[in-house]
């Protein structure tokens, strides 16, 4: 018979939303007699069970509760309401390093963690080796942590986090620390942790890790759960939020049937008096600028069914469109588009001037439209697009209109592979005949 390692029965957190710090201030000391807040629930009512030497993962969209959950869990935040039982002791892979003091050497942060986890110091000392070999940091383990570069902080704070060895382990994307090489060496040993009958709570946007190791999945979305089963099945529910998903309200599966009838009425009747771009979100802090004597009047993503959408599944094709609208008379005009990660790196991207698509003249007034169509190979993730339209005049670039940082774009992915893109291989292993 199964016993229960976590039980989560009807868990709720509120937060307090405040149009003003004085608000706040006048409400703590007694002045007001009003309620001067709006509630926010970040979950509400969530209910699961978490079986000893089960592996479950939660999925859904940011700020669908997933982190909040975990928190309350591993006891960093107080629910509003509900109940919670847990049968076991915890090691969370949070937010790593959090209670790492910069001063003390990396040693000196081994025993305060793991005492904050609740280990004796001599509990520390059997497993300290493990700790020290797993993080591999050389001589700097006795160094203070602040001359740590971020790299090594992650490594050690995860080896503490991951060698205590508890009987509870809580995930929160922490899998994809350090390089390729300590990536590896954490994925092998979250599959001991398996084989060893350890309870896991794993939460990751990578689903293919939440396929391969989850016994089973919880789905999330606005801070209510949708539903939870087997893996495959979630995971394909979640792909359906993540597109139906633009700032509405889906709080059970009956709403993502509904959105899918809408936008299929929405397509049969033709309607296309809204512009494509009011199906964003566009990014508030946008870099825009340019001489503007052509200028981008609309954009939008479209999937491999023509949704408009900021959410595009892996391995499917979809469009970037810009309309422009021309000012004057520009002789070859180029359209362009470029993907970022969110710290600003460029990944990808092309424009009709490497693709030898020739515009030839445009004249003033006169409005054109760049379709372009290619398969989505980047990896699961956020990342940022940039459109714009530039041209050459006497032999020197211009920018007409460039709009950076434009929207985010999410790519949902079953099946990641290391970088920023998929090589798509194709893969044969055969045995050998010849023994050594």
């Amino acid at each position: 018979m199964s016993e229960t390692a976590i039980r989560v029965d009807k868990v709720s957190k509120i937060y307090k939303l405040y149009d003003n710090p004085r608000d706040r201030m006048k409400e703590a000391l007694g002045f007001s007699k009003k309620q001067r807040y709006k509630e926010h629930y970040a979950l509400r009512e969530v209910s699961f069970d978490v079986e000893k030497g089960e592996t479950v993962g939660i999925i859904g969209t940011n700020g669908s509760g997933k982190s909040t959950i975990l928190k309350i869990i591993t006891g960093v935040l107080n629910p509003s309401g509900g109940d919670l039982e847990i049968n076991g002791r915890i090691s969370a892979l949070l937010e790593l390093g959090a209670g790492f003091n910069g001063e003390y050497t990396g040693v000196e942060n081994v025993y305060l963690n793991g005492m904050m986890i609740g280990f004796s110091r001599e509990e520390i000392d059997e497993r300290l080796q493990d700790i020290i070999d797993f993080a591999d940091i050389g001589d700097f383990i006795n160094q203070p942590v602040k001359t740590y570069s971020s790299g090594m902080f992650v490594r050690l704070a995860f080896a503490v986090a991951i060698n205590i060895e508890p009987e509870i382990l809580i995930v929160d994307e922490a899998l994809s620390v350090g390089d390729v090489f300590f990536q590896t060496k954490c994925y092998h040993k979250f599959e001991e942790f398996k084989e060893m009958g350890k309870t896991i709570l794993f939460v990751s946007h990578d689903l293919s890790s939440v396929a391969k190791y989850c016994d089973r999945v919880i789905l999330l979305n606005q801070g209510v759960k949708l539903a939870e089963g087997e893996p495959q099945e979630m995971i394909d529910l979640y792909k359906k939020v993540m597109v139906n998903e633009r700032g509405q309200e889906i709080t059970n599966v009956e709403d993502i049937l509904n959105r899918e009838e809408e936008k299929s009425a929405i397509q049969e009747t033709g309607d296309s008096s809204a512009e494509w771009k009011s199906h964003y979100q566009i990014n508030p802090n946008l870099n825009e600028y340019g001489t503007h004597v052509a200028e981008i009047i609309d954009f939008a993503i479209t999937d491999i069914y023509g949704n408009y959408t900021n959410t595009i599944v892996k391995g499917t094709t979809f469009q970037i469109r810009s309309k422009v609208l021309f000012h004057q008379k520009i002789q070859d005009p180029i359209f362009t588009y470029t993907f970022k990660t969110l710290k600003g790196t460029d990944i990808t991207g092309t424009n009709t001037m490497y693709e030898k698509v020739s515009i030839g003249t445009a004249e003033a007034g006169e409005i054109y439209i760049a379709t372009f169509e290619q398969e989505m190979n980047l990896q699961g993730g956020e990342y940022l697009l940039s459109i714009s339209c530039t041209g050459f005049e006497q032999g020197e670039l211009r920018a007409y209109h460039r709009l950076y940082d434009l929207i985010n774009i999410t790519v949902i992915s079953d099946k990641n592979t290391v970088g920023f893109y998929d090589m798509n291989s194709r893969v044969s292993v055969e045995k050998c005949t010849q023994t050594t």
